[in-house]
This record gives structure tokens, C-alpha cells and sequence, in this order.
């Protein structure tokens, strides 16, 4: 039996997760135009950041996770094609998150990564996420690609629920994306919208 939306978004065991929502991935001079221009076209940082404001008003931990690579490039990945376009972009992978989010430094928790394809190797998220009471993650950001999808299976394998709000995640092309999202996610993870998950954490009678 499905379990509803209100009852899987449970302010009080619910984590708001944002991958890689960067100035260097969505920004203007990002290191993937490509993919920071899908984004855009579906108002990713607009709909995330509405989650975040949402969370934060309910008492829901919000956790930013960033992706960063030393201008030396020590201690970074060198062996799939991923990390060598990294590596040879023109722009530096800054970790700084983008401006539009509104991240509360008091009250947010960010994780940054030097290695590995999403938030769940080795970030100490997992650790995090049980020492907050997290049993479910709302999951936004980029990319349906290859880190969210790390970051989604991950949760599963480590007991979690994931809830992901189409509109507030992306990859490149668009068609895949909605590829990976109903042939792929869809079976590890309940599919819903930014509106849907704001109004079921906002649930009258449960607010903080």
C-alpha cells in the first residue's frame, strides 16, 4: 500500500537535501551551460529555494551538498570522462552555493565533496541525516544525470525515503531526465511537485 505524501513528509523526521545547487553548475559561467540552461528553463533554483523556505518554517533541516575541486586538482577523481571535463573547463568548480537559493549559513547545514559522483560517498550525509532523525529526504537539485542519481540510491540503500519534486531537479538533455525519472527513480523514489511537497509539510495542525 502506497504511503501518502503527508505521512512520508513528516516535519519531524524530514531532511530537505539540495546536490550541487552551485554558482559554478547554475550559474551564468557555469562548468556545464548545458545543463545549468535546463535548469533555468525549469526554474530549478526558484522551486528549490521556495522548498527551502518551506522546510526551514516547519523546523526541517535543510542540507546543502556541494561538489568542489582544488585549482591543483589534488585529491579529485581522474578516471571517468566526467572528471576530465571537470578538470579541463575554463571556469573554476567553485562550492559556492547560488545566490538565489537564500541559504540561511545559521541554520543550514552544507557538506562539500572533493571526490567521488554524488553526496553519499563518503560526506558524512549519512551520519548526519541519522543524527537529525531523518527518515525521508526531499531530494532537489542536479543532475538526474549521474549525482542525483547517486544521491537518491543512496538514501534508499541507507533505509531512507526519498521524495524528489520533478520540478526542482534536472539533467541534460530534458528528454532524458524524464527518462530517468519514470523508468528509473520512480522505482526507488516517490515522484511529486514543489507545490505538492510544500503544501504536505505545511499540513495544518503540525506547522513549527
Amino acid at each position: 500500500m502506497a504511503v501518502s505524501l503527508i505521512d512520508l513528509l513528516d516535519p519531524a523526521h524530514t531532511a530537505v537535501v539540495t546536490c550541487e545547487c552551485q554558482r559554478s553548475v547554475l550559474g551564468e559561467d557555469a562548468v556545464f551551460p548545458a545543463l545549468a540552461e535546463a535548469a533555468a528553463k525549469a526554474g530549478l533554483v526558484e522551486n528549490v529555494a521556495r522548498l527551502c523556505d518551506a522546510a526551514r518554517d516547519v523546523g526541517v533541516p535543510v542540507v546543502h551538498c556541494t561538489a568542489e575541486r582544488r585549482a591543483d586538482g589534488r585529491g579529485a577523481n581522474r578516471n571517468a570522462r566526467l572528471f576530465a571535463a571537470a578538470a579541463r573547463a575554463a571556469t573554476p568548480f567553485d562550492p559556492a552555493l547560488h545566490p538565489g537559493l537564500g541559504a540561511d549559513p545559521e541554520r543550514d547545514f552544507v557538506l562539500p565533496r572533493l571526490h567521488g559522483l554524488g553526496p553519499f560517498q563518503d560526506t558524512g550525509l549519512g551520519s548526519l541525516l541519522h543524527n537529525l532523525g531523518a527518515t525521508t529526504l526531499v531530494v532537489t537539485g542536479v543532475s538526474l544525470n549521474v549525482a542525483l542519481l547517486e544521491l537518491t540510491l543512496g538514501a534508499v540503500d541507507a533505509g531512507l525515503q526519498a521524495v524528489i519534486p520533478v520540478d526542482a531537479v534536472a539533467g541534460t538533455p530534458p528528454e532524458y531526465a524524464e527518462a530517468v525519472l519514470t523508468h528509473t527513480l520512480a522505482l526507488v523514489a516517490t515522484l511529486s511537485s514543489t507545490q505538492d511537497v510544500i503544501g504536505a509539510l505545511k499540513t495544518p495542525g503540525r506547522e513549527a
